[in-house]
C-alpha cells in the first residue's frame, strides 16, 4: 500500500519539493539582505535597548528608532505583500493534495479493486492519509521556519508580531493550517466524491473558519488588558518595541466616557501650543486610553490557535474515515 501510494502521489511531492525550491532561492537572499540591513543601520539594537514594557519615558533615541524602522519598512514595503502569499499557501495544499486524495479515487471507481485485493478500507485510508500527511508535515515545519525567519526584521520594524498577517506567517499555526487544510479536503472528497467539487468546498471551508477563528476567536483567547496615560505625556508614552497588538484605542474623558475614538494626543513639545489648546477642550482627568494584548502572549496565542486547528483536523479525519466504512 505505501508503494502503491507513493507511486500514485509521486509527481505531487516532487512539484512541492520544486516549488519549495524555488520559494527558497527568493526567500534567502532578499531575506539575508534584510536581516543585514536590520543590524548595520542599528535598527535591531535600537529595539532591543528599548526593551519591551508598554510604556517608556521618551528620549531622543526613542524617535531615532522610530525613524529607523519606518525607513526600514520604506524600503521593504514591496516585500510586505509577499506575506499575503504565505497566508494563502495552505489554502493551496489542501486544495491541490487533501481534495484529490479520496474523491479522484472514489470518482474514478479505483478505490473497489483495492477494497477487494484483500486491502481493508480502513487500512486503505490511514496509508494514504499517513503518507500524504507526513510528507505535508513535512513540507510544513520546513515552510513555517523559513517564513519565519524571513519576515522577522520586517516584524520587527512594523512593531508587533500579534498583529493580523504577521502572526498567520510565523511561529507554529501555518503547520496547522496546512494539516487542517489537508484534513478539509479529504473531508470533502469522502462526501462529495467528485475532485471539483471537493476543490470549490475545501477552498469555502477553509476561508470561513480561518476568518471565524482570526476575526472572533483570536482577540478573545485572553481578556486584553488597558493602557492609561495623560494626554500630551511627554515623560512616558507608550513603547513602539513593546510588540503589544493594540485592538482599540481613543480619548477618554475624566469620568472614563471615550469622547473620541481611533485618536490619540502626544507626545506634546511644551512650545507646542497647538497641541495645549486641543487638549484643554477635552476637560480635567482627560487621557489616552488603549486596549491591548501584551506582545508576551505571541506563543500562548501560538499555541491556543495550533491546537484549535490540529483538533479540527483530527475530527475531520474521524469523520472522513466514518464516512469511507460505510460507502457502497
Amino acid at each position: 500500500m505505501i508503494w502503491l501510494t507513493w507511486r500514485q502521489h509521486r509527481k505531487e511531492m516532487i512539484y512541492t519539493l520544486l516549488a519549495l525550491a524555488a520559494l527558497a532561492a527568493i526567500m534567502v537572499p532578499t531575506g539575508l539582505a534584510m536581516h543585514g540591513r536590520y543590524e548595520d543601520t542599528g535598527l535591531k539594537a535600537c529595539l532591543d535597548g528599548l526593551g519591551t514594557a508598554s510604556l517608556l519615558q521618551q528620549a531622543p533615541g526613542v524617535t531615532e528608532c522610530q525613524e529607523l524602522a519606518h525607513a526600514f519598512q520604506e524600503k521593504y514595503s514591496d516585500l510586505a505583500f509577499v506575506a499575503v502569499l504565505f497566508v494563502i499557501l495552505p489554502v493551496f495544499v489542501g486544495v491541490f493534495y487533501g481534495a484529490p486524495l479520496v474523491a479522484r479515487e472514489l470518482e474514478q471507481g479505483t478505490h473497489r479493486f483495492v477494497w477487494t485485493q484483500g486491502v481493508s478500507r480502513t487500512r486503505w485510508a490511514l496509508t494514504k492519509f499517513g503518507l500524504i500527511g507526513g510528507f505535508t508535515l513535512l513540507v510544513a515545519v520546513v515552510y513555517a521556519l523559513g517564513v519565519s525567519w524571513w519576515f522577522t526584521p520586517l516584524v520587527a520594524a512594523i512593531g508587533s508580531r500579534m498583529e493580523y498577517l504577521a502572526f498567520d506567517v510565523q511561529g507554529v499555526v501555518p503547520i496547522a493550517y496546512t494539516l487542517f487544510a489537508v484534513a478539509l479536503g479529504v473531508f470533502a472528497g469522502v462526501y462529495w466524491r467528485k475532485v471539483l467539487p471537493a476543490m470549490g468546498v475545501a477552498l469555502a471551508g477553509f476561508a470561513v473558519v480561518r476568518g471565524t477563528v482570526e476575526l472572533l476567536a483570536r482577540p478573545r483567547y485572553l481578556p486584553p488588558k488597558e493602557l492609561t496615560y495623560a494626554l500630551g505625556e511627554m515623560d512616558m508614552a507608550p513603547n513602539p518595541a513593546s510588540g503589544n497588538w493594540s485592538q482599540a484605542h481613543g480619548i477618554r474623558d475624566g469620568a472614563g466616557n471615550l469622547v473620541m475614538a481611533d485618536a490619540r494626543i502626544g507626545p506634546c513639545p511644551e512650545t507646542d501650543s497647538f497641541c495645549a489648546r486641543e487638549i484643554q477642550k477635552f476637560g480635567s482627568g482627560a487621557h489616552n486610553w488603549e486596549l491591548y494584548q501584551p506582545g508576551d502572549r505571541f506563543w500562548l496565542f501560538q499555541g491556543i490557535e495550533t491546537g484549535i486547528f490540529l483538533a479540527l483536523t483530527a475530527l475531520l479525519l474521524a469523520l472522513a474515515l466514518r464516512r469511507l466504512r460505510t460507502l457502497a
